[in-house]
């Protein structure tokens, strides 16, 4: 095999061959390992703040001088259910209720078919709240009953009692 072997300064280096030897100082090798670690820790903490962010079913909302964790409704389909089906808080998995977010402002209607928990329903004309009304659960009412937005709202938020 043909190779060519250089020697300055304390380096061997053997070109044409896999095999090389570089003699690194013992400070410079310490600020090596002190740059890996401080890297890799950076990129290991941005992932996991990533992942934490996109992972968490609730976003926080402040309301009257509470901050809720809600679960999030957008699309007909979550509007539709709710919370519907939920017998206890401890289904929910840490979260206080739901908002329900809609891409326009009209009178809502929220019932109870099929709801096992007290909710206080907040009406929201943007983040602002115009109306509150209790929605009993099922159990207590017997039948289906209908509470209605005073005004037209984009967002309402069930809170469990």
């Amino acid at each position: 095999m043909n190779y060519t072997e250089c020697s300055s300064d304390g380096q061997n280096v053997r070109f044409g061959s896999v095999r090389s030897r570089v003699q690194v100082s013992p400070l410079r090798l310490l600020f090596m390992k002190k740059y890996l670690i401080t890297s890799f820790l950076i990129i290991l903490f941005f992932i996991l703040y990533f992942f934490a962010i996109e992972k968490s079913p609730f976003i926080e909302y402040k309301l009257n001088n509470k901050t809720y964790k809600l679960l999030t409704a957008k699309n007909s389909v979550e509007w539709q259910k709710g919370l519907m089906f939920y017998k206890s808080k401890k289904e929910l998995k840490g979260a206080d209720g739901m908002i329900f977010i809609f891409p326009n402002k009209e009178i809502r209607s929220f019932w109870n078919e099929n709801t096992y928990l007290d909710l206080d329903v907040y009406w929201l004309d943007d983040d602002r709240v115009v109306g509150k009304d209790y929605l009993p659960s099922i159990l207590k009412t017997k039948e289906p009953y209908t509470i209605n937005s005073k005004e037209e709202v984009d967002k309402v938020i069930e809170i469990i009692k």
